[in-house]
């Protein structure tokens, strides 16, 4: 009988979806909460969602890692369970990538393997850039360098036209004009309740700030990223209409390790989901090489 009630729940375990599996909690970053979801044992993982997302953003390659891996995926400032700051100066970039480190220095760690899509992969290039003793390796879904989108919005037409979408983010009270209904449809037709639930929680006033603070402007001169200086894996979905592929030539000259671009013809801009299947074993593979 004992037998069988330790299969059953271990049987259970393994049926459970990852949202009754990790564990949460909360990292202090000067004063702002921010939320993360855990899972696993081993070497850490932490997982940075983008533009419009949450932790759960990383479920398939949370199910992935976490035999081997202390998988955390967090919720960005302005998302979900973490604070929602006032004020387009509370989303400069520093503070995003001072967020992240909080989440490592509050998990006992002084590094990470970190990853990240969409703005959180401008965060974690940024963290890599500019902090890379707390970054063991960095695995990047659909954000090219930020060298390369700078010069791609300065000289391709048709990304600054791709891009327009941003431009608009960028005007004052464009929050007015999307609803967290409107952000959930971009998410697979079944999880839409769940990210409509995390939405609503959210605060699209600061989702919106990311692009006000951060994202660049026509004739903006600001300083080339500097160069990172650990291992990169990259993913990018060809089908992606917000960032085109072009802006992933040249990215050699910004990694000074060895860098995987791993082009995926059939995904889009949330290639992690697209082709959950293969971005994760190509990225657990990576990883325990």
């Amino acid at each position: 009988m004992r037998i069988l009630i330790l299969f059953l729940c271990a049987l259970s375990q393994l049926m459970a979806g990852i949202e009754d599996r990790v564990e949460h909690g909360y990292a202090n970053s000067n004063g702002v909460k921010i939320h993360y979801a855990t899972v696993g044992k081993g070497p850490l993982v932490v997982m940075i969602h983008g533009f419009p997302d949450y932790w759960y953003s990383w479920r398939h390659q949370m199910e992935g890692l976490a035999d081997r891996f202390q998988v955390v995926a967090v919720d960005q400032r302005g998302y979900n369970l973490s604070d929602k700051p006032k004020g387009v100066e509370n989303y400069d970039m520093a503070l995003l990538v001072g967020d992240v480190a909080a989440v490592i220095k509050h998990l006992g760690k002084e590094k990470a393997i970190i990853v990240g899509h969409d703005w959180g992969g401008a965060v974690a290039w940024s963290l890599a850039a500019f902090q890379p003793a707390m970054v063991e390796r960095l695995i990047i879904v659909n954000l090219p360098n930020p060298n390369g989108l700078r010069r791609e919005l300065e000289n391709n037409p048709q990304q600054q036209k791709n891009s327009q979408y941003a431009r608009n983010f960028q005007m004052e009270g464009a929050h007015l004009k999307v609803s967290a209904e409107m952000l959930a449809n971009m998410a697979p037709e079944p999880e839409r309740p769940k990210y409509l639930e995390a939405f609503k929680k959210s605060d699209i006033e600061a989702m919106l700030n990311y692009y006000k603070r951060n994202y660049p402007r026509t004739g903006d001169s600001a300083p080339a990223l500097p160069n990172v200086k650990m291992p990169v894996l990259m993913f990018h979905g060809l089908k992606d209409t917000a960032l085109l592929p072009g802006a992933l030539n040249d990215t050699w000259k910004w990694v000074d390790a060895p860098l995987v671009i791993v082009t995926i013809p059939n995904a889009g801009h949330w290639s992690h989901w697209d082709a959950a299947s293969q971005v994760t074993t190509t990225m657990r593979a990576w990883l325990t090489n």
